[in-house]
């Protein structure tokens, strides 16, 4: 996850422990009966909770989404570049191949001509 996700999880988390918090002072501070401040400092929890669970759900479920559009991401520029360095090196070896046709050719005429220099050479000493 971002470092901006990491940052709105973390103020959220701080938000609703602030809210929790202040709630669970006022209800502790207000002139009620102590049963009826339990049941709503109960109530106001369970409903944090869920807030709290909706709001994992949402961060999990992007950073999940960011996960797969990255993973995609890196996927594709994998392939791009595999493509390319399977390009890079036909061509280099098609490059080889033809460099050594052309000189193997070159090599055989050379020592073709050495060879027939040679045996005239012998024949004139024979002669």
């Amino acid at each position: 996850m971002s470092k901006k996700g990491n940052n709105a999880a973390g103020v959220l988390a701080g938000l609703l422990a602030g809210a929790a918090a202040g709630l669970v002072l006022g209800m502790l501070y207000a002139p009620e009966e102590g049963t009826e401040t339990r049941k709503k400092i109960k109530n106001k929890a369970n409903e944090l909770k869920d807030q709290a669970v909706d709001q994992y759900g949402r961060v999990s479920e992007k950073a999940k989404e960011q996960f797969q559009d990255v993973s995609g991401k890196v996927r594709d520029q994998y392939g791009n570049i595999s493509t390319q360095v399977k390009e890079t090196a036909d061509k280099v070896v098609s490059s080889v191949k033809e460099g050594y046709d052309k000189y193997k050719d070159q090599a055989i005429a050379k020592t073709t001509e050495v060879v027939k220099d040679v045996e005239n050479e012998l024949d004139g000493l024979k002669s």
